[in-house]
């Protein structure tokens, strides 16, 4: 999955997977309630409170004017984030204030969903400054995100409605340069420090800029935007809008492509490290350990990572085994190799992939009432990845739609190359990206009336990440994966997931090469060639954010085999979901203790608290950390 963000968010928040200590400022489920003569100065905290987290948001959407607009907001869609080190320095003195406002206020007694905003917040800003020693914004682009990709594929999530709003966006456009000029500067600044990316990758981010600056205006992605227009604009507006955007790509956009280009090319990329792994960087060994606790939420090493990865490959590939030989092969590689030969594990077209995803997603659709007592009004829509960056995509992606449901959810899958592509994985994978996972996990947080913008909009790799995976399990549950090829896509993605926990803390803790990384690979996997690449260079640019995947999804697990355990035949399935997911995207530790209480709750007190201490003493059954 990949969430749109603005690159200064991105770089500030790392993907807002935050993870200092929080139990001890956790809400007590059954806490006694105020005193009625406490009212009035717990009401007045409450709105300091609330109002305080109103001028947070507001303050958010003001300075990431593009998120705003990823989210409907059309307040700012004339505005650019401000990328420069001013910008920034500027930023983190607000964090700081935020947080200190933020501190001055007393939770106590505040509702359960109160409580817990006040400590999630109290985290997000901690590890926004805490991660702020970094500068990771020396580092803003990989051949996996960046200004040069961010504001290309930025197109799909406009609305344009009236001639304002292609006023507006012109006015973006005109911006852009400026933008570039401030990431130049940051990589400029990264040489100097020693803070710079494998040269193998940013020879990739050059060929990406360069082909965006090579093409005509009207051929480039931001010229969509001009080739319809809504039946109310006038057809001489039309002409003066297309002659404008043209008039803007090919003196200002295209130029400022070809100077990023031309600066990557031959000033930033030979200057490029050797090694691909983090280690290799300044206090590499500090920033991966940070990185990891970001993106798993918890405290696990980097050791203890690269040890669970390598039992929960052992463990799939032992159910891989035991399909391969129900399908009548010996071993893996024989049925690995009759699934290069077997054509019908081939899409004919790129439209065939977008086809079978949708189909997938429909049928999944129906099963969700089974399974979820509350579920997604959004809309949601399979596209093909941009042309412009499919060679360096991963297989497929979530993008969220907008809160009111005007702009649907969108599933982007990788159509380059569909020769080389099998179908294995396709069905695994739309549930992933799609239902009952990002989409139905996402699109539900944005509708949960009782939380916060920022809670309504967050996102913690493991838990996020996590949800996807374990939704593709669901999948088996509900019948489907009929075709043993497709189960065995299933667990070949499964296996990938299992992979990632190996050859990044490999890569990164282990002093690995990327050779030794492929190896990997291949000697667990039959990926296809061009994702093995895609991968191993993806957690080359991005040290630690696929670790979340699968220790999310083992907790969860964990979570739900506790509560089965505690509540037996009280158990409901579809209970349990809309507990996991009704409060949002949740740090891990956070979710633990939400799910503690709900089954405290549905066993009934006091027996309960004694069946979840019962539970608590065998936690290292399938736990991760």
């Amino acid at each position: 999955m990949q969430r749109a963000s603005a690159p200064l968010r991105a770089a500030l928040l790392l993907g807002a997977a935050l993870s200092a200590a929080l139990p001890a400022c956790l809400p007590r489920a059954g806490a006694p309630a105020p005193a009625a003569s406490a009212a009035p100065e717990l009401a007045a905290r409450r709105q300091a409170f609330a109002d305080l987290l109103a001028e947070h948001w507001e303050y958010t959407l003001r300075t990431n004017p593009e998120l705003a607009t990823i989210l409907g907001d059309k307040r700012y869609d004339d505005q650019l984030s401000d990328l420069s080190q001013e910008g920034i320095d500027r930023h983190l003195a607000a964090t700081a204030g935020f947080l200190s406002r933020f501190e001055a206020i007393d939770p106590a007694g505040f509702p359960v969903q109160e409580q817990l905003s006040h400590a999630l917040m109290l985290r997000d800003l901690r590890l926004t400054l805490e991660g702020a020693p970094f500068e990771p914004w020396q580092m803003p682009v990989s051949q996996m995100s960046g200004l040069h990709l961010d504001a290309a594929g930025f197109v799909k999530f406009l609305s344009l409605e009236a001639v304002p709003d292609y006023e507006n966006y012109l006015a973006r456009l005109r911006q852009l340069p400026r933008q570039f000029e401030d990431v130049t500067a940051h990589m400029r600044a990264g040489l100097a420090a020693g803070l710079v990316p494998p040269r193998i990758l940013l020879e990739k981010v050059a060929l990406q800029a360069e082909r965006i600056a090579a093409v005509p205006p009207e051929e480039t992605p931001f010229a969509q935007v001009v080739a319809a227009f809504p039946a109310s604009i006038p057809e001489a507006e039309r002409a003066r809008l297309r002659q404008a955007y043209l008039g803007v790509l090919g003196d200002a956009v295209l130029p400022a492509y070809a100077r990023f280009a031309r600066f990557v090319r031959e000033e930033y990329a030979p200057r490029g490290r050797a090694e691909p792994g983090l280690w290799a960087l300044p206090e590499g060994a500090e920033r991966y350990a940070f990185l990891v606790r970001l993106s798993t939420t918890t405290a696990m090493t980097p050791e203890e990572i690269h040890q669970l990865g390598l039992s929960e490959v052992a463990r799939i590939e032992k159910e891989m085994l035991l399909l391969a030989k129900r399908l009548g092969f010996q071993d893996l590689a024989g049925l690995e190799a009759s699934t290069e030969r077997n054509p019908r594990l081939r899409p004919r077209s790129r439209e065939e992939i977008l086809a079978v995803y949708r189909q997938h997603i429909d049928r999944m659709g129906a099963k969700l009432p089974a399974l979820f007592g509350r579920r997604p009004k959004a809309g949601l829509e399979v596209r093909a990845v941009e042309a412009f960056r499919e060679k360096e995509a991963a297989a497929a992606e979530y993008n969220q739609g907008t809160p009111d449901g005007s702009r649907p959810g969108l599933v982007l899958v990788n159509t380059g190359d569909f020769e080389k592509r099998k179908t294995l994985g396709f069905e695994t994978t739309a549930y992933h990206e799609g239902l009952p996972g990002h989409h139905l996990q996402i699109a539900l947080a944005q509708e949960l009336p009782d939380l916060p913008p920022f809670r309504q909009q967050g996102g913690y790799t493991a838990y996020v990440e996590g949800w996807a995976l374990y939704s593709e399990r669901l999948g088996r549950e509900v019948g489907f994966y009929e075709d043993p090829y497709s189960l065995y896509g299933h667990l070949t993605d499964e296996m990938l997931r299992a992979i990632r926990l190996v050859v990044d803390t490999g890569v990164h803790a282990k002093r690995w090469t990327r050779e030794q990384m492929v190896r990997f690979f291949h000697d667990h996997s039959a990926i296809d060639e061009v994702e093995v690449q895609a991968e191993t260079d993806r957690y080359i640019a991005w040290p630690a954010q696929a670790l979340g995947y699968k220790i999310g999804q083992l907790r969860i697990l964990a979570l739900r085999e506790r509560a089965q355990r505690a509540l037996g035949p009280r158990f409901d399935l579809r209970a349990f979901h809309d507990e996991v997911l009704g409060a949002g995207a949740l740090p891990l530790d956070v979710l633990e203790a939400r799910i503690d209480a709900w089954i405290a709750a549905r066993a009934g007190a006091p027996e309960a608290g004694n069946a979840v201490r019962r539970e608590n003493a065998h936690r290292g059954e399938g736990e991760t950390s």
